[in-house]
């Protein structure tokens, strides 16, 4: 049995990673892949790992990722040994990612979480990883849309996380 591929994305702050590990946490069907990032682990956040951009582009040569992107000066990268498995497989990607990932993975869902832009920017603010300038980047694309063609359910998580990770699991359902 393959996994079902579910794409989250969303603005930068929006509780994609939080809502994630939380429905990981609630449901032993449901797992997530661990990003690759070209950014120190020890920055924080959700749980990734962190690499160099030689070790990226020597593993994006060898093929070992699903998908792969850059945004926000860093290169991202879904492992390829991620579908492995079975159940409800949840990785955070952006969402001009999404064309590639619906081509790749038939059967693709995807959940866009999102919040007012004055929560962003607190959550922003609050996980202390960007400077100022960086917040405001990623601030101004906050309503970036998703591709043409590719078709979202909408979390809105702008409450508390247990409403939020409530919001999450009924946008998981069929």
């Amino acid at each position: 049995m393959i996994p079902v591929p579910v794409a989250v994305v969303g603005p930068s702050g929006a509780g994609k990673d939080t809502l994630m590990a939380m429905a990981c946490a609630s449901d032993a069907g449901i797992r997530a892949a661990r990003r690759v990032i070209t950014r120190p682990s020890q920055a924080g956040g959700e749980d990734f790992e962190g690499v160099t951009e030689a070790e990226f582009a020597r593993r994006q040569a060898a093929g070992e990722f699903l998908l792969h992107w850059r945004a926000h000066g860093l290169a991202y990268g879904i492992p390829a040994a991620a579908m492995a498995g079975e159940g409800v497989l949840l990785f955070n990607a952006s969402r001009t990612a999404l064309p590639e990932a619906a081509r790749l993975l038939p059967g693709l869902r995807v959940l866009l979480v999102t919040a007012p832009p004055e929560v962003l920017a607190v959550r922003l603010a609050g996980r202390g990883r960007e400077g100022a300038e960086d917040r405001a980047l990623r601030l101004a694309r906050a309503d970036y849309p998703l591709p043409e063609g590719i078709a979202a359910r909408t979390v809105m998580n702008d409450a508390t996380p247990e409403a939020g990770l409530a919001r999450f699991m009924a946008a998981l359902q069929p």
